[in-house]
């Protein structure tokens, strides 16, 4: 399966946000970095847009947990629910065409909460359902987006893989 790679911003984005706040780490510089990575304009971040995104981050986990795809598909359903406000087609700074899941005079919170909603919807969709999923590593809490040719990604790094199969290898 090909992933359209310009169009995962929003799966991406969901991933790192995820990620951080399972790292621990969520203070606004790290917070400001992984938007600003992400391409997401205009990121003044406040004491309330970083609890907001603290919190809608905690909400993003759900789909990359469900066992199902109609379990996945709810979860992205009610992300979509609550982030997003009116889907339109744009073209803005010379890219090409793509979906924006809220106007972009919105706040930071709404915007952030609209395109990883959305991208989670897209992906969800492109890949059938399937491809989101949590780091088999006992104790790891973070997740992944598998864009791999053969969809068989159970960690969310090598370096996790790797501990594994060393915890796997000493335990035989």
């Amino acid at each position: 399966m090909q992933f359209d790679h310009d169009n995962m911003t929003g799966v991406r984005l969901a991933v790192d946000l995820v990620n951080l706040r399972a790292d621990g780490d969520w203070t606004e510089e790290r917070l400001a970095a992984v938007l600003r990575a992400h391409e997401i304009r205009r990121v003044v971040l406040d004491e309330q847009a970083v609890h907001g995104l603290g919190d809608w981050a905690g909400l993003l986990r759900a789909p990359f947990l469900t066992a199902t795809v109609a379990d996945r598909c709810d979860a992205v359903n009610r992300l979509l629910a609550e982030g997003t406000a009116g889907i339109y087609l744009t073209a803005h700074d010379d890219w090409r065409p793509h979906l924006h899941f809220t106007p972009e005079t919105e706040s930071l919170l709404s915007r952030v909460k609209a395109v990883t909603a959305g991208g989670l919807a897209v992906f969800t969709t492109e890949a059938e359902g399937a491809r989101l999923g949590a780091c088999a590593r006992e104790g790891c809490p973070k997740v992944f987006a598998d864009t791999s040719r053969g969809g068989r990604q159970s960690y969310c790094s090598p370096r996790c893989a790797n501990t594994d199969a060393v915890r796997r290898h000493r335990r035989a």
